[in-house]
């Protein structure tokens, strides 16, 4: 969630905020979206999930088409029990190849062959063993394009690889989505964190790893977090965190974080004091 999505109503909020607690600082809550998308284009044939979802690791999000990966695996596989039907033929040429050269082998020893059948067989044997390899080769390429079009095949059908709420679903059932396009976005729990804003004045009291305290309508009152970002940088008081006292200050922005995550939702006003 960025800025210009919070809304007139969230300043409001905050400004009510912090009536409750004087001189605390004002933000929001925030959170860092998995963005979830298809390693390859196509056209989406299913989506399993609709805003609001509660998913976990493994959870099927969405499937693309598979006509074209399905018919690659179905020719890798007819490869492959070709490959192992001439290899059976071919095996059983060259052992008897192997038996003729044996064969001619003692007879030109005992001088009972001439040198000219003997090179045959030893022709026909090279021959043999070099068709039996050749159909190994093959087979070993059709077994690597099955494991191939396997793969590309469980590309189609995309699932969760986090835990979370779906917070968004950018495509539907029959649209087409290029590669590595977002299709949806899922908020993990432990990505939820505060953002808020320091006046200038009060800059040299945070400082990172710092505890701080959270404040909220309705929250638990021991919600403790740790600076983990301080802004380089002073800017004007955002507008979405307007009040009477800091509309017209310099303030750092600041982000807090607790292992886990934070019990917040994304937008939410929140006040921050320091611990």
């Amino acid at each position: 969630m960025r800025l210009t999505h919070l809304t007139v109503v969230l300043a409001l909020a905050l400004a009510g905020c912090s009536d409750g607690h004087e001189g605390a600082w004002l933000g929001y809550a925030e959170g860092d979206n998995a963005f979830i998308a298809a390693p390859l284009s196509g056209w989406i044939t299913d989506v399993k999930v609709q805003r609001g979802d509660l998913v976990k690791k493994g959870d099927l999000l969405f499937a693309l088409d598979d006509t074209s990966q399905t018919a690659a695996r179905d020719s890798a596989l007819a490869a492959i029990a070709q490959a192992e039907g001439q290899l059976g033929q071919a095996q059983a040429n060259l052992d008897l190849a192997q038996k003729q050269l044996a064969r001619q082998e003692g007879l030109l020893r005992a001088a009972a062959t001439s040198k000219q059948i003997y090179d045959q067989a030893k022709s026909a044997y090279d021959a043999a063993l070099a068709q039996v390899a050749q159909i190994k080769a093959a087979e070993n390429q059709a077994h690597a394009a099955l494991a191939n079009a396997g793969y590309q095949l469980s590309q189609r059908a995309v699932v969760s690889l986090t835990s979370g709420r779906v917070q968004d679903v950018y495509f539907r059932t029959g649209e087409y989505v290029p590669a590595m396009t977002p299709v949806v976005s899922v908020l993990p729990p432990e990505n939820v964190y505060v953002r808020f804003f320091v006046p200038e004045d009060q800059f040299s009291k945070i400082r990172l790893g710092q505890k701080v305290k959270i404040h909220c309508d309705g929250c638990a009152d021991n919600i403790v977090a740790t600076i983990a970002f301080i802004a380089s940088k002073e800017e004007f008081t955002p507008p979405v965190i307007f009040s009477n006292q800091s509309r017209k200050q310099l303030v750092f922005k600041v982000e807090a974080r607790a292992p886990g995550g934070l019990k917040l939702n994304p937008g939410q006003p929140v006040d921050v004091d320091p611990l």
